[in-house]
């Protein structure tokens, strides 16, 4: 695929704002998709090189919050299980699956995130100080993870808020460490995925390396922000966000 100058800044641009939005709620890939699409990818395609971005911008990010002493380590791997579980066999049944399906999941997906925002904002943002629940104390876990990650496999837009409604609603992580433990997860489900979209022949590398490199920008921002805003500022940019994933997913 050739690509002019425009269109470079353009990726470049949308990479930055979807790192960025990646990281302080999720969502990005409303942005991200459709760009893609717009030059002429078809939606599967779409989908498959839009993880390069995203696998660059969560190594990104997981470097920046481990540097600020955010991220929670002791309860990585039980919580990666499932949702490397869960996004190996969303991977899957993309690959196989019809690409008018994204439309309808990723709408209602947003939808009852938006929801659930509106009327339970404890579930994604719980009472400061609320103590933090390793997942071998809340077995219930494993199973929105795994949800989670079959999702993140199989369209990975929207998928920051399904992960943050398990890490901060099931295990009560803050927003701020829930955000670095939905990265370090959307890393682990979407490099498995990328390596099957790549087996597939669906990954266009230099697009999907261009929009990678601005994420990577967008993700350190993002970072700093997360860290130094308060915890109510970052639920109601997520309730914003799920509303424009409602949007994107009506539009496109």
């Amino acid at each position: 695929m050739e690509l002019s100058l425009v269109t470079i800044l353009l990726l470049i641009a949308v990479g930055i704002a979807s790192g960025i939005i990646n990281v302080l709620a999720g969502g990005g890939s409303n942005l991200t998709l459709p760009v893609l699409m717009v030059m002429g990818m078809p939606a599967e395609i779409a989908n498959a090189t839009n993880r390069l971005g995203i696998f660059l911008q969560s190594v990104t990010g997981v470097l920046g919050f481990k540097h600020k002493g955010k991220l929670p380590t002791d309860d990585i791997g039980p919580i990666l299980i499932p949702t490397l579980a869960g996004g190996l066999l969303g991977a899957i049944a993309a690959a196989f699956a019809p690409g008018w399906i994204l439309k309808p999941l990723l709408l209602g997906t947003m939808l009852t995130m938006a929801l659930i925002i509106l009327i339970r904002p404890s579930v994604v943002c719980p009472p400061e100080g609320t103590q933090a629940y390793k997942v071998s104390e809340k077995p219930s876990s494993w199973w929105w993870l795994g949800i989670a990650g079959f999702y993140g496999g199989f369209v990975q837009a929207g998928v920051g808020f399904i992960l943050l409604g398990a890490l901060a609603g099931s295990l009560r992580y803050d927003l701020v460490r829930a955000n670095a433990l939905k990265l370090i997860c959307s890393l682990a489900f979407t490099a498995v995925a990328l390596g099957i979209f790549i087996s597939q022949s669906q990954v266009l590398w230099l697009p999907g390396l261009i929009l990678g490199a601005g994420a990577m920008i967008g993700a350190r921002i993002g970072v700093h922000f997360a860290i130094s805003v308060k915890q109510q500022t970052l639920k109601w940019f997520l309730f914003i966000m799920t509303l424009c994933g409602c949007a994107a997913a009506l539009l496109f």
